[in-house]
């Protein structure tokens, strides 16, 4: 009864942490829009730039805290399903990816900068991919949780491109996500070490 229980509920699309993920996903394109507007030659956009750089700032702010309370309540609560673990990643990368590539074209991250993290987000999604197929799990190290937090407070700063109470945001920005780029590299070699590791281990047990 209970396996039968624990199997519908990993069905679940209608619970909190999908409705949490699936608003992350949905503030997305406000972050898409408001970022390219500043791009455009409309004179409103180009008066308010300044503006438009803060709302889509906050409103990355929302979304990374969406991001750790759905993971929050669902670890809280033991709620797993097959929609969540599929989409509160994929959400993860879109934000990310998506307001590298606006940042890029805005001229406030180096492309090596952005090239370096999205070939890494691409490299640890294939990474994951062989260790679910070979029935493998490779917990995320502390060191890629915190490339995740100083990425999420990286990428925000510079959105503004301003300087508010004489605090250079625009600078502290492209230092911590130069770190980030640093951390990112380390622990993508790191968990390539561990699953690597952990598939030779299996090989010998099985051929014991």
């Amino acid at each position: 009864m209970e396996q039968s229980e624990q199997k519908n509920n990993e069905w679940d699309i209608d619970n909190l942490p999908n409705r949490l993920t699936m608003f992350r996903v949905l503030l997305i394109p406000i972050i898409i829009g408001t970022l390219s507007l500043i791009q455009t030659e409309w004179a409103w956009a180009q008066q308010n730039k300044v503006l438009l750089g803060y709302i889509a700032g906050w409103t990355c702010v929302v979304a990374s805290i969406t991001d750790f309370f759905d993971g929050w309540i669902a670890r809280r609560r033991g709620i797993v399903t097959l929609f969540g673990s599929f989409l509160d990643p994929i959400a993860d990368k879109f934000l990310v990816v998506s307001s590298l590539i606006l940042l890029q074209a805005l001229g406030r991250v180096h492309v090596l900068i952005v090239i370096v993290l999205v070939l890494r987000e691409i490299y640890i999604t294939a990474l994951r991919l062989l260790a679910y197929e070979r029935e493998l799990i490779v917990p995320v190290s502390k060191l890629a949780k915190w490339k995740t937090a100083l990425q999420l407070i990286a990428i925000p700063m510079l959105m503004p491109d301003d300087i508010p109470w004489g605090i250079p945001m625009t600078l502290i920005g492209q230092i911590l996500i130069s770190i980030c780029t640093l951390l990112s590299v380390y622990s993508a070699l790191e968990y390539s070490y561990n699953l690597l590791r952990k598939m030779k281990h299996k090989r010998l047990k099985d051929e014991k």
